[in-house]
């Protein structure tokens, strides 16, 4: 069975971001990027999925799409245990959209051959969580997103999943083809080995640009595409905090004048 895994760097968690003086994105010096962790669900599920299941034969690759930097990524996911890696680097795809996205990623496995998809239900850094979809809709694949368990049938020609909705579980069995955007609590990844990523320096990279995908800078154009990246700007500032002063009765009167009459929260 060929899986592909699709992972996604961004900045790490706690890492204070700050807007470029032009608004065209964020300063990326000095910024820690990492895997996005829910790319590291992905990963894990299929690493477990390969050493439970040696019946499989399962072959996974690691795909990402974005500039040279973002090889890191892919050495990462070398170190987990992934077998071979596709980086997608052009310079012409900066700034594009999840539907865009989706595109250039399904031109890029079309004589792959994979049988299954592995996502993150979203990534933290624009949190859209449409990637995974519209890579199905793209394929012609039916998609199941939030995953929190999957069983393998026995001739590994379909799996049933669990699934978070509000309030509860769904139970879904999907034929493969098949792409399933995964959620916190399906498994636990695993740290990279020093040896590991030792070694994942020196795996090769599948690198393509638009030309060897049959695409041209003109089809992700901002004619050509839904959706651009604009503008980026901070949150407005908090307004500072207000003191009240004075007797327990008349400060209560005031704080419920300002609940109601300015912040208008009652």
């Amino acid at each position: 069975m060929k899986i592909l895994t699709l992972v996604k760097c961004v900045p790490e968690s706690t890492t204070a971001i700050k807007v470029k003086t032009d608004g065209s994105g964020i300063e990326t010096a000095g910024v820690k990027f990492v895997m996005n962790p829910f790319c590291e669900f992905a990963v894990e599920a299929s690493l477990q999925f390969k050493e439970k299941n040696a019946g499989a034969s399962a072959e996974i690759t690691a795909l990402t799409v974005g500039p040279a930097a973002h090889a890191d990524v892919l050495r990462t996911a070398f170190a987990m245990g992934v077998d071979h890696a596709i980086h997608v680097c052009d310079d012409a795809l900066n700034g594009i959209d999840e539907l865009a996205t989706a595109r250039v990623i399904a031109a890029a496995i079309k004589d792959g051959g994979f049988e299954v998809i592995i996502a993150g239900k979203h990534a933290i850094d624009y949190d859209s969580g449409q990637v995974g979809p519209a890579l199905a809709e793209s394929l012609g694949w039916p998609h199941v997103g939030a995953v929190i368990a999957i069983e393998w049938a026995a001739d590994f020609k379909s799996c049933t999943v669990r699934r978070r909705i509000e309030g509860a579980e769904e139970v879904v069995t999907v034929k493969l083809p098949a792409l399933l955007t995964v959620d916190k609590g399906l498994c636990e990844p695993r740290y990279p080995s020093l040896p590991g990523l030792m070694k994942a320096k020196k795996r090769p990279i599948d690198t393509k640009n638009l030309a060897a995908l049959g695409l041209s800078p003109a089809d992700f154009s901002k004619e050509a595409v839904g959706t651009w990246m604009g503008e980026f700007s901070p949150p407005p500032p908090r307004p500072p905090g207000r003191k009240l002063t004075g007797e327990p009765a008349d400060m209560a009167k005031e704080l419920v004048r300002i609940l109601r009459e300015e912040v208008k929260a009652i």
